[in-house]
């Protein structure tokens, strides 16, 4: 069934890849479609972007983006575990421990979707003492209210609704135009989710903006591998296997083909590091896990 599956998938992407061009000798040429990283202007002054490797109006990404992680809501958890070996649950808790939270955090979880920082976020506090004497707080941030709705789901059978000293809120908003104050929140996280955002620069504006003097930006997302073997045969298993993943546990394999394509458009590790400074942020470092399969990205408003 695997073969099958793969095959199918196969020659799927190759009609979807490829096109006949007849050229002037009559010959047929296969031509490659051509894929456009930085947003450019159509004939009627729209411009356009990227949504994996399709160019597509800036208008339209968020309803794409929206439509596939609509797809995938109630099967996200489980497709994270498949992809990447359970690994994704060591790279967040990473994430948590370089976030190092204090009692008292306002904490907003951007992308926070199905709540896997935002729990990793309590856990952590629940396990430091004294973690009764101070409340903390998180808000949690999504475009996409199916995904939301699988984070409340599991806050509940978690346990995390009846916890007196800690205080969970979910927001249903855009990450490009918050609607929270300024200098609202001392730390803010941002976990696999600012690659699928039209303009990078704007979220990274607007988490500058929410954070008071002293705040905390952190950013977990996939990066560029920087060894040569590795990079083959993440490639390899990126384009080839982790669709058929998700026709087999999700019953799509498009979102997944998005997501594997998104990587590799996302800016590289100093190219995105000049970004967060772009938008204001001080002593920006980043630091590479599996050989820059994953990068933790952060930064200070100082």
């Amino acid at each position: 069934m695997y073969m099958w599956l793969l095959i199918k998938y196969r020659r799927k992407m190759e009609k979807r890849r490829l096109f006949l061009n007849l050229t002037k000798n009559k010959r047929i040429t296969l031509v490659f479609e051509k894929c456009f990283s930085d947003a450019t202007a159509t004939n009627n002054n729209e411009r356009t972007t990227h949504f994996g490797y399709k160019t597509v109006k800036e208008s339209d990404k968020v309803k794409e983006v929206y439509t596939v992680f609509e797809k995938v809501a109630n099967s996200y958890d489980r497709m994270n575990d498949a992809m990447s070996f359970g690994i994704h649950r060591i790279w967040k808790d990473i994430f948590i421990q370089r976030l190092g939270p204090t009692h008292g955090t306002k904490l907003l979880d951007s992308a926070g979707g199905t709540g896997d920082i935002t729990f990793r976020y309590l856990n952590y506090l629940k396990n430091t003492p004294n973690y009764q004497d101070v409340k903390s707080s998180v808000t949690v941030c999504d475009i996409n209210k199916n995904m939301l709705d699988v984070g409340k789901v599991r806050a509940k059978n978690l346990g995390w609704t009846d916890q007196n000293n800690f205080n969970i809120d979910w927001k249903q908003c855009d990450a490009e135009k918050l609607p929270f104050e300024d200098d609202s929140y001392n730390a803010y996280t941002i976990a696999f989710g600012i690659r699928n955002v039209t303009h990078i620069g704007k979220v990274l504006s607007e988490a500058y903006r929410v954070l008071t003097p002293g705040g905390c930006f952190m950013c977990l997302e996939f990066s560029h591998v920087d060894n040569n073997i590795l990079k083959w045969l993440y490639d390899q298993y990126s384009f080839q296997i982790i669709p058929v993943l998700g026709t087999l546990i999700a019953g799509e394999w498009q979102p997944y083909q998005y997501l594997v394509e998104s990587i590799r458009k996302f800016p590289k590790q100093e190219e995105f590091k000049d970004m967060i400074e772009v938008a204001g942020f001080r002593n920006v470092t980043y630091e590479n896990l599996n050989s820059g399969i994953v990068a933790i990205h952060s930064g200070f408003k100082l």
